[in-house]
């Protein structure tokens, strides 16, 4: 079969995959790991698979469109998100239009969070593939090729784990799939990447550019409220590769991709557990590799392991502090204390690591002091590189049921997450600040720590010392600083 893997055009520059998708501030544009890992799945199958990003290619609706009598699709399988929901829906409209027949499955955390809503609303799409959705997509896939490429009934659908569809004008709801056990099973996504994407489209803030994303783990053992991939995709339950698979791919990316400068690990959190980071440490050191790497951790991670893992090419770590009230951080269940990460940020330091710190305003019960104990510790912590935004809530999770329920969501439709340009937009309030305070206390904490003296000739010296920094600084710079000046919008 024809299957086109689809990350849909919405506004350019979209970055649709990340947990807060958006057009960013600092440019960032993250690859569509999990729609590449999808296709690499398919593709093993025996199926002619297309990956197309539109975002990070610049098509538009039209373009697409135009492309619908080269691949000939019989299923096309179309990421979502929840601010481009609408424009997706559009899109998957246009395309059954198109390609009358064609079979259309929606995926990504905002149709798991909301499949009846999103199925019920209409008939663009004839599908959700809920969660994990690779071998939910390769069991359909399989149905609908014994059924000579055509959609399948209902009795035929009934036993595609994970899948929720529309059968006599009600929505089913197929039992959930089993999380992937062993995910050496799973092609490499670079292999994808190669056959179907180019790596400099894309940027991360925290990587050195170009860089390639990978993934030695799925799942967050981690507690946080807001956190929308272990709720409403990966869970909470963390599952690894082995060692000796991911560095065989991070040796593979070094040779065949020769233009990529660091490789950027997409975990929701590597440093889990202290043996795996030493023995992947280890494993890089024998088998000689040097390209940089960076990755997502939590501030639970000691000395030892900091040193081992920056000895290994760890070049930055990216963290979720989130808060400097220690009563915030544990009505969001953080699972951490300020002491625990005054304490990393020195290790990190000694260890030789660039941090990149993560903060978030507007938490249930948060004050403004408990906002400006945050600012304070952000420029306590120093960290290389610093995130403010207002706390951002999406379908499925703990977080978005509580501001819901409290009628603290101030947005009419799901588009509001975003500002008209796609910005972040503030969507929350809470009993202390609206979401105009919370907007203006985020502009006024980057002020703070990105205008700083000190800060700025920090960075002249960084790049000035290593200048292998200077791309991903300069590119970062030239957006993130139009907005820093300009200010947010609500």
């Amino acid at each position: 079969m024809n299957i086109w893997v689809l990350n849909p055009p919405f506004l350019p520059k979209f970055s649709r995959p990340q947990r807060s998708p958006a057009v960013t501030k600092s440019g960032t544009l993250y690859f569509p790991i999990w729609l590449a890992y999808a296709a690499g799945v398919l593709e093993a199958a025996g199926h002619q698979v297309t990956l197309t990003d539109a975002p990070a290619r610049g098509l538009t609706l039209n373009a697409v469109l135009a492309d619908v009598p080269r691949v000939q699709p019989d299923l096309v399988v179309l990421d979502t998100s929840t601010p481009s929901i609408a424009g997706d829906l559009g899109v998957a409209a246009a395309l059954k239009q198109a390609r009358p027949g064609v079979g259309l499955v929606l995926v990504g955390t905002h149709v798991t969070a909301c499949a009846e809503e999103t199925l019920a609303g209409g008939d663009a799409a004839d599908a959700v593939a809920r969660r994990e959705y690779e071998y939910t997509l390769r069991e359909l896939a399989a149905v609908m090729a014994a059924n000579g490429g055509r959609w399948p009934d209902a009795p035929r659908l009934a036993g595609v784990a994970g899948l929720s569809f529309r059968a006599d004008g009600r929505v089913v709801h197929n039992p959930d799939r089993p999380f992937i056990e062993n995910l050496d099973a799973l092609p490499w996504v670079s292999r994808v990447y190669r056959r179907h994407l180019d790596l400099r489209d894309y940027f991360n803030q925290n990587a050195l550019y170009p860089m390639v994303t990978l993934m030695s783990s799925r799942g967050c053992p981690g507690r946080c409220t807001f956190c929308v991939y272990p709720q409403m995709l990966t869970g909470r339950r963390c599952r690894m590769r082995s060692i000796a698979d991911v560095v065989a791919e991070m040796a593979w990316v070094a040779r065949e991709f020769p233009a990529a400068r660091s490789i950027f690990f997409e975990d929701d959190t590597l440093t889990v557990h202290k043996a795996r980071c030493l023995e992947l440490a280890e494993a890089i050191r024998a088998q000689g590799l040097t390209l940089p790497w960076e990755a997502n951790s939590r501030v639970d991670v000691d000395l030892e392991t900091l040193q081992r893992i920056r000895a290994a090419g760890c070049r930055e770590l990216c963290v979720g502090f989130e808060s400097g009230s220690q009563a915030v951080l544990d009505r969001m269940r953080k699972g951490t204390r300020i002491e625990r990460m005054q304490a990393f940020m020195r290790d990190a330091r000694q260890a030789g690591l660039l941090v990149h710190g993560c903060f978030m305003f507007g938490f249930p019960d948060e004050t403004p002091d408990d906002v400006r104990l945050t600012m304070d510790l952000a420029l306590r912590l120093n960290p290389d590189t610093a995130q403010f935004y207002p706390v951002m809530v999406y379908p499925g999770t703990e977080a978005y049921e509580e501001y819901r329920q409290r009628g603290w969501l101030a947005a009419a439709s799901y588009r509001d997450w975003l500002t008209a340009e796609g910005l972040h937009n503030c969507v929350v309030r809470n009993q202390h600040l609206s979401a105009a305070e919370l907007v203006r206390l985020c502009d006024q904490a980057r002020r703070r720590f990105y205008l700083r003296p000190r800060y700025l000739a920090y960075k002249l010296a960084q790049v000035a010392r290593h200048p292998r920094e200077w791309p991903r600084t300069a590119k970062a710079a030239a957006v993130f600083f139009r907005h820093l000046v300009r200010g947010s919008r609500v």
